[in-house]
């Protein structure tokens, strides 16, 4: 991505703020951190879903589960992409069913991986309850999926892409907001997920 051209919006410590809102909604939504599992969505959504955890942790005193969950084989468009690998879906040994489980996704876009992972999700039990949280949401639904907890609602057009970038993985924390050249695809990279 050419950086020059991007456009910053969250920092790294708008992130971190975001982080501990999502945190502190979630625990107040539940009542507490009891009977909590937060599943992030690979790649990005696992290492969110874990600093979320940390936050929670940090408030509350009570280490929450967290796990992943792989939707690759759960993709409305897995014939029309070139194959993939598999991630590892890894849930907490206690499992999830009677759980409130929140997945965790960097950028919610049309819906359509978040509709995956409620049919990987219904294949490895029956939560109590499931939310949603998300760091970006720009909007451009496809199905009727709304997040519970959003760290920044980000109007977007067709034509931007939303990258977020994890310091685990691309060496600093940041959302930033590029015009593309071409429409986005329905790769599952920097948030650009169909």
């Amino acid at each position: 991505m050419d950086v020059s051209r991007a456009h910053i919006v969250l920092d790294d410590a708008d992130i971190g703020r975001a982080i501990r809102r999502i945190a502190h909604e979630i625990v107040e939504r539940a009542r507490g951190s009891e009977g909590l599992i937060l599943l992030g969505i690979p790649t990005r959504g696992v290492l969110l879903a874990q600093r979320i955890a940390d936050a929670i942790a940090a408030t509350e005193g009570t280490d929450v589960p967290t796990g992943s969950l792989d939707i690759t084989l759960y993709r409305d468009d897995l014939r029309l992409r070139p194959a993939r690998a598999l991630e590892s879906t890894s849930i907490p040994v206690e499992g999830i069913d009677g759980k409130t489980v929140v997945l965790v996704d960097d950028v919610l876009y049309s819906g359509r991986t978040v509709r995956a992972a409620l049919d990987a999700l219904n294949d490895l039990g029956r939560p109590a309850a499931v939310r949603l949280a998300v760091l970006i949401d720009r909007g451009h639904r496809e199905l009727p999926i709304r997040p519970d907890f959003v760290g920044k609602n980000l109007p977007t057009s067709f034509a931007e892409q939303v990258r977020v970038e994890v310091a685990e993985i691309d060496g600093h924390d940041r959302v930033t907001i590029l015009e593309s050249p071409e429409p986005p695809t329905a790769e599952h990279e920097g948030g650009q997920r169909r």
